[in-house]
């Protein structure tokens, strides 16, 4: 095998996540049609699907240098052609955080859905505006991005657990046994603690690259937590015992 296709491919957390797809593929299509048919599923295991998808490709972006070169020339980075922070920020930063949080309005009451969609149409809207005005340029870190998104995942955290102690549904249940529950609270977690490192990312690579690639290291193993998080509630039904169903579990779309 190609050296170069082995340091693309081979990295621990790229072969975690491919573990992560192979078992939320299996679980997904065991389920009956009308549960496939239920974002209680499909939308963890989309969101399971696009975290693969980019990781991988990144790592194509760390196979074939020239097509990362010239990528990064398209956008205007001529003075950090090895890095490939175009890929996150557009995303880990952006779609994904959409993602999250539409993957925690299911799980709320419908009186509070309309909260997250006042904030992912002002979470786009301002991600486009910055990016085309160049406030915040594609190809370099976007403090201000990520900020604004990850403070909207904090506080749709938030309304989640504040429906679980004011909502009857949730009130009525243990919160122990329901996966949105542990999915919640790791969502919480990771983008809480990811927080200062995301936003100064550039500046420990080019200070202390050492460093910033072993606190690289911390931030994969909670990624990959959360993402863990995913595979849980594709998986489920067959934890019966475990866990309960979503008191909102017919009230989602």
């Amino acid at each position: 095998m190609d050296s170069k296709i082995w340091i693309a491919f081979g990295h621990w957390y790229l072969l975690v996540l491919d573990v992560f797809l192979i078992l939320g593929v299996y679980f997904f299509f065991r389920l009956p049609k009308e549960m496939r048919a239920n974002s209680n599923y499909w939308l963890p295991f989309l969101i399971l699907c696009f975290i693969f998808l980019y990781n991988n490709f990144a790592g194509y972006t760390n196979y074939n240098f020239e097509f990362k070169k010239a990528v990064n020339a398209y956008l205007g980075n001529t003075e950090f052609p090895k890095f490939n922070l175009w890929l996150y920020n557009i995303t880990r930063r952006q779609i994904q955080v959409v993602l999250y949080l539409f993957l925690v309005k299911s799980w709320l009451e419908p009186s509070k859905r309309k909260y997250i969609n006042w904030m992912i149409y002002a979470f786009i809207f301002l991600a486009l505006l910055l990016q085309i005005f160049g406030v915040e340029l594609m190809y370099l870190q976007q403090p201000i991005i990520y900020s604004i998104g990850a403070n909207m995942i904090l506080i749709a955290c938030g309304l989640y657990f504040i429906g679980m102690i004011t909502t009857d549904n949730y009130l009525n249940s243990n919160p122990i046994r329901l996966v949105s529950f542990w999915a919640t609270t790791l969502l919480l977690f990771d983008y809480s603690i990811t927080y200062i490192y995301t936003v100064s990312l550039f500046y420990l690579y080019q200070v202390n690259p050492t460093f910033g690639a072993s606190l690289g290291g911390v931030v994969n193993v909670i990624n990959l937590i959360n993402t863990s998080a995913l595979l849980l509630l594709i998986a489920s039904p067959y934890l019966s015992k475990v866990f309960d169903k979503e008191p909102f579990f017919k009230l989602n779309y």
